[in-house]
Parts: structure tokens; sequence; C-alpha cells
């Protein structure tokens, strides 16, 4: 069955920051899906909903970011999941505030939680959905940003990429990897240019 994995931090100082962004689309999704609590355990929590005559899980790990892999590992080896079924959603700094982008797999491009994720399985090949937060004016900045909360400026962009986000989630159970990033992939922001 499909397993989706939204990538945050546990605790109420994250809550509403960038980095748990992953958290806040999975919550969307689960609403619309009507997901109830499945299973809670220290290192994560599952809601399970029906759709289209199948089931599907929805896994926020408690593990912190950087040790994303562990839970969704201790979770597979209970609940065997095909790489295929898959979806990982999560923030990503070097995409435009707003622009949401789906891959079947690939590399983390430096992303602390997906390269726990590729470790803890032995390999990349999942398919990831990526949520622009806006990037850092620097490198060195990089970790304060991502813990930071969105300004009041951005958060009507930052709504839109979770509705996006989940409506991209909600294609891939539906028709698929390769449906959904051509569909999602083309979204046009509101500046005029695909991103």
């Amino acid at each position: 069955m499909p397993l989706l994995v939204g990538l945050g931090n546990p605790g109420d100082r994250y809550e509403r920051t960038r980095h748990n962004v992953g958290w806040l689309v999975l919550d969307r999704l689960a609403e619309r899906l009507k997901a109830r609590p499945f299973e809670s355990s220290r290192t994560c929590e599952v809601w399970r909903a029906s759709r289209g005559g199948g089931v599907i899980d929805l896994m926020k790990p408690f593990t912190y970011m950087n040790l994303s892999g562990s839970a969704i590992a201790a979770w597979t080896a209970r609940h065997p999941v095909d790489e295929s079924q898959l979806l990982v959603v999560t923030d990503d700094v070097y995409l435009p505030l707003g622009t949401i982008r789906l891959r079947a797999g690939g590399s983390s491009g430096g992303h602390r939680g997906l390269e726990s994720i590729a470790a803890a399985l032995g390999h990349e090949r999942f398919a990831r959905l990526r949520i622009g937060v806006g990037a850092a004016e620097s490198a060195a900045e990089l970790r304060e940003h991502v813990l930071e909360e969105f300004t009041e400026a951005e958060e009507k962009d930052v709504r839109e990429a979770i509705d996006a986000a989940a409506d991209a989630a909600d294609c891939w159970i539906h028709e698929g990897i390769g449906p959904a990033m051509n569909r999602f992939n083309r979204r046009v922001r509101k500046e005029g240019s695909e991103s």
C-alpha cells in the first residue's frame, strides 16, 4: 500500500517552521482523505485512509529531520512498502518560495532528511515531493533559516503551495508518479514564469 511520509521536527518550537512544511502538507492531505489515527510510537505517528478502493498510510516521523530514515526503516520492516509506493514530502531551500517539484528518485540535494532515508533504505529510488521555502541569505545562515517561521508576507504563497502539494500527492496516489510530475511540475508561479 502507498506510504506518504511528511518530514519535519517534533515539538511546538518547530510546528510552523520552514522545515516542517512536509508535516503541513500531510495534515492537509489527512484532512481531505478523512484519515484516522492508525498507529503511534516513539518514532512516528501514522494515519490510515481509504481511497479509491485502496488504503494509504500517512506518516510523520518523530525522530527529527536528520534521523527520518530510522523511523521509515522501522515502519517498513513491519509493514513492507514497495519502493514505487513511497512518497516523501519535504522542504527545499533551493526552490523558490511556493514552488513544488516532484521527482521519481535522485540525489538528496544536501537535504539531511532525504540523506537519512536513502541511507536507511539503501537506495534513492523513492519519489519525493519538494516544496520551495525560500533561500537563506548565505550558506552560513541556512540552518537557522529552515528553523524560522514563514513571514506574514510569505503566508499566502505557502498556503497555496501546501494545497498544490496535497493535490500532487493525491494525483500520485491515483495515477502514479509520471502523470503527477507532468501535471504539477509545470505549475506556473504568480510572476508568470514556469517553475
